[in-house]
């Protein structure tokens, strides 16, 4: 995908050095991680698959995803985020996992949760940590954003290898 091939061909490097496989569970990006990571010749030696978890009942039903944690936390939360990245390392059996969950727009903000608001959790060996992300621009922009940003903190989690 034009815009993400220098991240995604590096965090591919990243992961291949370290023997490590990926997946991801997507919300609000629809496959947009999914695409950017795949567009990366060669990316079968580390890109598992991934779950685009929309509605609420597939975050349940394919990620193992609580109810009652949706229910009280909301879809777009910390908790929903890093729930969705252990449900994808457990649904792939993939070492490292990304899930993303966020509010595009136009609609579905609210003043705690404003269009833009985008949480991303990153679980790699020994580590799950979510990052609340607060992405301008509309909803195309927002998605790309937090494409971009999925990518990056995917690197970072794996550390200053080659």
């Amino acid at each position: 995908m034009e815009g993400f091939g220098a991240l995604a061909a590096t965090l591919g490097t990243r992961l291949k050095a370290s023997g490590l496989r990926l997946a991801v569970a997507e919300s609000c990006t629809g496959g947009l991680l999914a695409a950017a990571v795949t567009a990366v010749p060669g990316s079968s030696d580390y890109f598992l698959g991934g779950v685009v978890a929309y509605h609420n009942d597939a975050k349940t039903a394919l990620l193992g995803v609580p109810g009652p944690m949706i229910a009280s936390d909301g879809a777009v939360s910390a908790s929903v985020a890093v729930a969705m990245a252990e449900g994808a390392l457990l649904c792939f059996g993939a070492d490292v996992a990304v899930g993303v969950t966020g509010i595009a727009g136009p609609g579905g903000g609210m003043p705690d949760k404003p269009v833009g608001t985008v949480w991303v959790a990153v679980s790699a060996p020994g580590v799950c940590i979510p990052h609340r992300l607060a992405l301008p621009g509309d909803r195309e922009q927002v998605r790309a954003a937090a494409v971009r940003e999925s990518l990056r903190l995917l690197i970072a989690a794996l550390g200053a290898g080659p």
